[in-house]
């Protein structure tokens, strides 16, 4: 019997594990085991017409690799499969991703929705850039899906959230969100950075475009950078990939292939970190010196029903907020030996950050506390480490305010 008869030949019987080793490979005429790495620039044409045809897109192949490239390729086919996407283009960077999915869907004259809880660089975005391009925006509460009800116009384009957010942990329902959108003629775009796609599938529950910061779970070892962008092969083909194309934020060979690594791993590490986050989640919802803590599988999680329905676990990330303000804060972050204090997350390494003063520190106090940052707030991105480890280093900073 023949390997193709095999019905593993097909990558959609595979498990998700499976797809994440071997999805989308290419292996070249010397038959590599590991993904290769075509790190050129250009691409040859056997004739001038082969040329004309590929710029045509009358013949498959190659031109250039801010167009495309092998090892990008791949590297796209595989988070496909694993977002169970019809297609995707990789970028430079998470916040390519997010600029390019949303940019590719307005036009001046539009109107786009947003939950007010993002990443300071998503909500530069939403609330300031898309307005120098005529594009109206408003910020909502998202954690009631009523309130984007409101907000939509007749020239709503898209809405855009994080769930969970970044920082503080809120949750977006994304099923309810995504039928208003609809139902409005517009899009739904959701950065699934925290919950990664082994927790969450957004494009399952009615999204419309998924995006990712790889440089946080897939890398998730502080080595590279890259972004990615998923959702209906008519999306992705049309205006996201020729702003690629013609504006350039693509994603190098070299950081497609570190991607490709870490994909292979991606569940094993997730898992273990998520595990690890969950112990820590309970450890502080006890400790007398915090004030609150928000983890969306922990029963105090104020949207933990949703968060039971959407999320298959709780994910990497913990929030809390310790009593007495931003020196307090400063005492715990400062006294950790293991854990890092640093601006990254989904790292293998557990890292620490406060962020009224890095990632949100341009915000006024007003906006800040409207995304429910405090000066007490701390966001720990939960790495490999032992687990009781990281409990004993969070419990004698603890014991220092």
């Amino acid at each position: 019997m023949s390997r193709s008869s095999n019905p593993l030949s097909d990558p959609q019987k595979r498990k998700a594990q499976t797809m994440l080793v071997h999805g989308g490979m290419e292996r070249s005429q010397h038959g590599e085991t590991s993904e290769a790495i075509f790190f050129n620039s250009g691409f040859v044409y056997p004739t001038s017409a082969g040329a004309e045809a590929r710029f045509k897109g009358e013949e498959p192949g190659h031109i250039y690799s801010r167009f495309s490239n092998p090892t990008v390729e791949m590297f796209q086919q595989r988070m496909a499969l694993l977002e169970g996407a019809e297609a995707a283009r990789a970028t430079a960077t998470g916040m390519a991703a997010v600029t390019t999915a949303v940019m590719a869907q307005v036009r001046a004259g539009d109107h786009a929705v947003a939950a007010r809880a993002l990443f300071g660089g998503c909500r530069f975005v939403i609330e300031d850039y898309l307005p120098r391009w005529g594009v109206e925006t408003t910020l909502v509460d998202g954690r009631d899906p009523a309130n984007f009800e409101k907000a939509m116009r007749p020239n709503t384009k898209v809405v855009f959230v994080e769930t969970p957010t970044n920082p503080t942990l809120e949750l977006v329902d994304i099923e309810a969100v995504a039928k208003i959108a609809h139902a409005h003629g517009a899009l739904l775009i959701v950065d699934n950075v925290f919950a990664t796609a082994i927790w969450q599938k957004p494009l399952e529950l009615g999204a419309d475009i998924v995006t990712y910061s790889a440089t946080k779970h897939i890398d998730g070892q502080g080595r590279a950078m890259g972004g990615i962008i998923l959702g209906s092969k008519e999306l992705i083909e049309a205006d996201i990939h020729t702003i690629i194309r013609q504006t350039g934020p693509s994603i190098s060979p070299f950081n497609a292939w570190v991607m490709l690594k870490g994909l292979e791993t991606l569940p094993l590490r997730v898992k273990a970190m998520t595990e690890s986050a969950a112990k820590i989640a309970d450890f502080l919802a006890d400790h007398p010196k915090v004030e609150t803590m928000n983890y969306p599988h922990h029963k105090s999680h104020p949207q933990y029903e949703l968060a039971k329905q959407q999320m298959g676990a709780g994910s990497t990330l913990v929030a809390f907020s310790v009593k007495g303000g931003k020196d307090a804060a400063f005492k715990v972050a400062d006294a950790l030996a293991v854990i890092a204090i640093s601006n990254n997350l989904g790292d293998a390494k557990s890292i620490i950050s406060h962020p009224a003063t890095t990632t949100h520190q341009r915000f006024s106090d007003e906006n800040k506390l409207e995304m429910g940052i405090t000066e007490g707030l701390l966001r720990l991105s939960v790495g490999l480490e032992d687990a009781e480890d990281l409990i004993a280093d969070l419990a004698f900073a603890l014991d220092q305010v």
